[in-house]
């Protein structure tokens, strides 16, 4: 695949697609994302990370940062307890895929003077009102904002600097911090990054995906779990806010390239799809049943998330 559709496919946006272009043509191209260190990862984290798998394939270096102070910051628990995390959310980010990648610790980075010197010039470049603007989406409790959580998205400004990266990707509810970014970056010398959002996807019955509605898929879920959650899950004959087809597209087709539909030959028998597309228009012209397509996305995810599962297992037996 062409390097630059491999990047854009499965984007909500690309700002912008000609200094992607330009990034793309370059000898050496650094991207990055950041995760907070708050619990399991799951489907909503995956969408990112397997666009940084697509980066990668398209010749970046991927940095990934473990945002311990950030999500200290954002009220998410202790140092300690974010810490904690951190190596486990690295072991599991590699185990469902991502290879070869950069992972650096937040505070590692961000504590030394001339990170700090940055995040106070920038400060000053920004309105209250802004930065509680672009923390409505990815801030926890913003009807009662901390002083803490509007320090948050300038540190993620200096942390584009701070790990000398050409891209960012983000859920498009990081949109607003990157806008930031971009807009004020130059206030210390950098260039702006070009950034790939991908899209927020919904939980398992349509809703807002959400670990404590206990709406998602994470990597801890056994098989039996993950076949159990996905039999329930919402699936609509409609593509559109269908939270099975949004796992085909994001999770299933772009790591293992084909679906197989198994049922009986009374029922037309096995079906073979290599793309999304050719999914989706026998899926909504009534071709493939909806508990076919669950019992395919359920073999997928149980294939996909099989060497994370088995990583966390090895973990609670040391």
């Amino acid at each position: 695949m062409d390097p630059f559709d491999l990047v854009a496919r499965n984007t909500v946006e690309i700002v912008t697609e000609e200094e992607l272009r330009r990034t793309l043509d370059q000898p050496v191209k650094r991207v990055y994302t950041g995760y907070e260190p708050s619990g399991e990862i799951h489907l909503g984290h995956l969408v990112t990370i397997n666009k940084l798998i697509d980066m990668k394939e398209a010749g970046f270096h991927v940095v990934v940062l473990l945002a311990d102070l950030h999500a200290f910051l954002n009220r998410k628990g202790t140092l300690d307890e974010v810490r904690e995390l951190a190596e486990y959310n690295k072991a599991c980010i590699e185990a469902v895929g991502l290879k070869g990648a950069e992972f650096v610790l937040g505070t590692d980075i961000q504590l030394n003077s001339e990170y700090q010197l940055q995040v106070l010039e920038l400060s000053q470049q920004v309105t209250l009102n802004r930065a509680k603007r672009s923390m409505d989406e990815v801030g926890r409790a913003m009807e009662a904002p901390t002083v803490s959580q509007m320090v948050y998205p300038i540190m993620q400004m200096v942390d584009i600097a701070a790990l000398n990266v050409d891209a960012a990707v983000g859920g498009i509810d990081q949109r607003k911090i990157h806008m930031l970014a971009r807009e004020h970056l130059g206030a210390i010398g950098r260039q702006p990054p070009a950034c790939v959002h991908t899209p927020i996807v919904n939980g398992l019955d349509g809703k807002k995906m959400s670990s404590s509605a206990g709406n998602v898929v994470s990597v801890a879920d056994s098989e039996e779990e993950i076949r159990k959650k996905i039999k329930k899950a919402f699936c609509p004959p409609e593509t559109e806010g269908n939270p099975i087809m949004e796992i085909f597209r994001h999770h299933i087709f772009p790591r293992l390239g084909e679906v197989v539909v198994k049922r009986p030959e009374k029922y037309g028998g096995d079906r073979q799809f290599h793309s999304i597309e050719t999914f989706e228009a026998a899926y909504t012209a009534g071709e493939v049943h909806p508990m076919d397509a669950k019992n395919a996305c359920a073999d997928g995810l149980t294939e996909v998330l099989a060497p994370a599962y088995e990583l966390i297992q090895s973990y609670r037996r040391a």
